[in-house]
């Protein structure tokens, strides 16, 4: 009968009950990597994508509770949670500046898996799934600020509703769909989409979307929830001004995603070609990519076509999103005038942008690709070493990071209960950044203690002077003889070649060898 010498305690007993409950669920079917050492990243900006939507749905699920979706309600209630709520700065903060994160990032990993070409390695599907979660994404975030129903927010709507208006057949139907008979409908309908109806959609893509294996790194996950809450102290939410009907709006553009899009629709050209049908054409696009790529290598260098045409992308949204926040600084000119983009010119630099952009690039690859060839005939030179770090002057930076981290929070405190509600988001960031920089040094050094101590290099022998390794030294009856003065030098004698030597076999028995000396005559006598 055996007997366990090992003892556990109820919490491991119930930790370890638990991982066996979910072990076969989808979510433990996947594989989490937490890196010991620095990764770069850009290989799990998905995963960091999907941290800050946890971040959005916990902050979110927490303002619902004051949040009011009704027409005369929703922009006091938000004033409520802004101005009287404790902590409700805080959390709608974090909660704005989280969700303008997440699309970045999302927009960061399409584009990176784009010039990566990772969409050629069988993963067709999370590529198209990834293209449907970014346009879900910027959904979530559009209906998101909308119910707020500022005049930012009756800008955004109204020009929403125009363009599903404007779609062929069905575009009255979706309208009646989506936005209601009016703007009572429409609050708790945008209500509804935001927090139910969009999120369920994001998880069920997200689960078909992720692949097996995962990267989870603690300092960029901390990394990137403190830029976020230092973003909030830096650059604090405004509530704007509500949306009265009998008052004309002022000027506004909506969010810097959507902003593009605006550039388009200020042109005063058809409703349903700027605003619906180009902007489905660039998303089919991206839909199709993975399919029309036939290159067989991945590197963006290899794919010069499919890379030219991401980098004329890029540069068309950039473009046409500086066009979206420019308006005319002229007060003295009528409203409408101010924001109308004259069409001739906008569409033609937009023409004339894509070549240009396109050739320039394709030409900066193929420069690219020369010069890796040439530098791959010629030899290689030895390589940059890493920086190191010594156990002392890790010791040091430890002990100051620890020190300022104890400032931050003695700061952060008296900031909240000064009131200061940016200066603390302001602080609360700067804490996590320095945490994140603690931990990464913490797993350096202890990366660097694990590692085996360098094998001494041997000394390297002396080099004799180079005048005796080319001539060897010669003996003292060989060297020539100087002439008296006055007499010509006489010319030296050559010697004949030198012989490799022969091997030479032992005399029989009772003779000498001839190599012994010179023979005596037997005829002469001695003296």
């Amino acid at each position: 009968m055996g007997v366990s010498l090992t003892y556990e305690n109820s919490l491991t007993r119930f930790f370890r009950w638990m991982y066996a409950g979910v072990e076969r669920t989808i979510f433990m079917g996947m594989k989490f990597t937490f890196p010991g050492r620095f990764v770069s990243p850009l290989g799990f900006l998905g995963m960091l994508t999907f941290v800050v939507f946890i971040i959005l749905g916990i902050t979110g699920a927490l303002l619902m509770l004051w949040y009011e979706p009704i027409l005369d309600r929703a922009w006091t209630s938000v004033e409520n949670i802004n101005d009287t709520i404790p902590y409700g700065f805080h959390i709608r903060n974090i909660h704005y500046h989280a969700s303008n994160g997440m699309v970045m990032l999302a927009l960061l990993h399409m584009y990176y898996q784009y010039f990566s070409g990772r969409y050629k390695i069988r993963n067709e599907i999370l590529w198209v799934t990834g293209i449907i979660l970014g346009v879900l994404t910027i959904l979530e975030a559009f209906t998101g600020y909308d119910i707020i129903f500022s005049e930012r927010a009756e800008l955004a709507i109204s020009i929403a509703a125009s363009l599903t208006n404007s779609i062929p057949i069905m575009g009255p139907q979706m309208r009646d769909a989506f936005f209601g008979a009016g703007f009572h409908d429409f609050i708790l309908r945008f209500y509804t989409f935001h927090v139910f109806m969009l999120p369920i959609a994001l998880l069920g893509l997200m689960v078909v979307h992720f692949p097996r294996f995962l990267v989870f790194d603690v300092p960029m996950v901390m990394a990137v929830s403190g830029a976020m809450i230092l973003t909030g102290g830096v650059f604090p939410v405004g509530l704007g001004l509500p949306f009265e009907p009998e008052v004309p709006p002022g000027i506004t553009v909506p969010e810097w995603y959507l902003t593009g899009l605006y550039a388009f629709l200020r042109t005063m050209y058809d409703k349903f070609v700027t605003g619906v049908a180009w902007p489905g054409l660039f998303i089919g696009a991206l839909l199709l990519i993975p399919f029309v790529d036939r290159y067989k290598k991945f590197s963006w260098k290899d794919r010069p076509i499919i890379t030219a045409v991401g980098i004329t992308s890029l540069a068309q949204i950039i473009v046409t999103t500086y066009w979206g926040f420019y308006i005319d600084p002229d007060r003295a000119k009528p409203l409408l005038e101010r924001l109308v983009i004259d069409p001739i010119f906008f569409y033609l630099v937009m023409i004339l942008l894509v070549p240009l952009s396109f050739g320039f690039t394709y030409m900066m690859i193929k420069l690219a690709k020369h010069a890796e060839a040439n530098a791959k005939a010629q030899p290689k030179k030895a390589g940059k070493q890493s920086i190191e770090i010594s156990q002392r002057w890790l010791y040091a930076l430890f002990i100051v990071l620890i020190g300022f981290q104890v400032y931050l929070n003695i700061s952060a405190y008296y900031a909240m209960l000064d009131g200061m509600k940016n200066y603390s988001l302001f602080v609360v960031g700067i804490m996590m950044l320095v945490f994140a920089g603690m931990f990464h040094l913490y797993r350096y050094g202890k990366t660097q203690a694990k590692a085996p101590p360098p094998k001494p290099t041997p000394p390297a022998p002396q080099a004799a002077p180079a005048a005796s390794r080319l001539a060897p030294a010669m003996p003292e009856q060989e060297k020539p003889l100087a002439a008296p003065s006055g007499q010509a030098t006489a010319k030296p004698v050559e010697k004949p070649a030198v012989l490799p030597p022969q091997k030479t076999t032992s005399p029989p028995a009772g003779t000498k060898s001839a190599a012994a000396g010179p023979q005596e005559n037997p005829d002469v006598k001695k003296p």
